[in-house]
């Protein structure tokens, strides 16, 4: 066994064993978000960015970033968006960023006049930072991330080590997931989403990443096993990731993950070579029958609950009346507050205790496009059309990228059914600016256009 793959069974075992001592020993997840950050900019410093190790150290946070959350972790509930925010500054300090992501700098302009408007239209009672770095935090977060990223150029190899430090802490996170339910049927009463087979925590933000976990694993079976025990192992995480996602009762991810698949397989088939094509047609075929193969587990390990969450069913079996989980309703409210609203919109934060008052829900917003469009108004329309197109354009002039299709789909899909709530949606988008070299690069790595 050569030394690289060695190193990853030991680096997936240590993080295995980690998730058994943050389960054991609640004070470990503390003294791990410390380790975290100064490891993060001790090794970004030391290094002075000349590899991105900037983009190694945000996907790790990524990955661990709900982890923390569950377990108490996080001395701040915005950790890893605060630790982002720093290491991509950093990342600029040393190797600059590309002049022709201007467009990113201009979303950040126009989101001010909102946050200008919040302190004045938020009510007295309201802790006005809390409120609006909650919302503002992941947008900011996504265009310097952006502005790092756009057209940097970046090794495939190197790809595959950000690929790999998504895994890491999301093998500790699905351990974790395990011992906090060694027995799904027990705790599997009806069909809403389940916080006992979430970790204890929001299902919605658990399955979100879960679903990158599928991804990032298939990924890796594709293009980073160098031998079948290798292999072996990344299937089998596929299917755990894909598991456990699926048993949350949070459809959000579980759909995204299998869509980014789904794009991946299509993206390689269509850029493959004729004799290469039968090979994928072989893996598409196989991932339908291993998906058939989880949701029969699945479907037994929940007594049949899980179809019927699926189909949009309560456990009686009867229809429900919503098919969104109720986010239809606050998607209608912000809409309202939109049009009630068109120019600047209500601000940030605001549209949480407007819709307290006119409806009683006391719930944030589920979908970023409904919340900018109420809390920015006709900014963030301009603001959303920079998010989505801009990346397009990207796409048309560089091919190389095979994940930059799937990464953008995450993002709009997630951002849809998880709001930006963490670090994931932002730098996911991000990633599909990267220029991603897939032969020797003219220019070293780390260069930008």
């Amino acid at each position: 066994m050569k030394k690289e793959d060695s190193s990853y069974i030991f680096l997936l075992l240590c993080h295995a064993l980690l998730g058994v001592l943050i389960f054991v020993l609640p004070s470990i997840p503390k003294l791990y978000t410390l380790l975290i950050f100064f490891f993060g900019f001790y090794y970004i410093v030391k290094t002075k960015n000349r590899n991105n190790q900037v983009l190694v150290i945000s996907a790790y946070i990524v990955g661990v970033e709900v982890l923390l959350r569950m377990t108490n972790g996080g001395t701040l509930n915005e950790f890893g968006k605060y630790s982002m925010l720093i290491f991509m500054f950093l990342g600029m300090v040393y190797s600059g960023f590309s002049k022709n992501g201007f467009l990113y700098w201009i979303f950040l302009l126009l989101l001010v006049p909102s946050i200008i408007l919040s302190t004045v239209s938020l009510n007295f009672d309201t802790d006005m930072r809390k409120a609006i770095a909650f919302n503002i935090l992941g947008p900011v977060c996504l265009a310097i991330s952006s502005i790092y990223c756009y057209q940097r150029k970046i090794s495939f190899d190197r790809l595959k080590e950000i690929m790999t430090s998504f895994a890491l802490p999301l093998v500790t996170m699905v351990i974790y997931l395990f011992l906090y339910t060694p027995s799904i049927r027990e705790v599997i009463r009806g069909t809403e989403s389940n916080f006992s087979t979430s970790g204890g925590f929001g299902p919605n933000q658990v399955s979100t990443v879960l679903g990158l976990g599928m991804f990032v694993f298939f990924f890796k079976v594709l293009f980073d096993s160098k031998n079948k025990l290798i292999r072996l192992i990344n299937i089998g995480f596929v299917f755990v990731f894909a598991f456990r996602g699926v048993i949350t009762f949070s459809r959000g991810g579980v759909i995204t993950a299998i869509v980014m698949i789904l794009i991946l397989t299509m993206v390689l088939y269509f850029q493959a070579k004729p004799n290469v094509k039968p090979k994928i047609g072989f893996i598409i075929l196989m991932l339908f029958l291993s998906g058939l193969g989880v949701w029969a587990y699945s479907s037994f390990e929940t007594k049949g609950m899980i179809n019927k969450r699926y189909a949009n069913e309560d456990a009686f079996g009867r229809e429900k009346k919503s098919r969104l989980g109720g986010r239809e309703v606050l998607m209608e409210t912000e809409i309202q507050m939109f049009l009630d609203n068109p120019i600047f919109g209500v601000g940030v934060g605001k549209n949480k205790e407007l819709r307290r008052e006119q409806t009683g829900i006391d719930l944030p917003t589920h979908s970023e496009i409904t919340r900018m469009l109420a809390e920015h108004g006709s900014i963030g329309i301009i603001d959303l059309l920079i998010l989505i197109f801009t990346p397009l354009f990207v796409f048309m002039k560089d091919r190389q990228n095979i994940l930059a299709y799937s990464f953008y789909i995450f993002w709009i899909l997630t951002i849809n059914h998880a709001a930006m709530r963490t670090t994931a949606p932002a730098f996911v988008y991000a990633l599909c600016l990267l220029s991603v070299q897939l032969k020797s690069p003219e220019k070293s790595e780390n260069s930008i256009s």
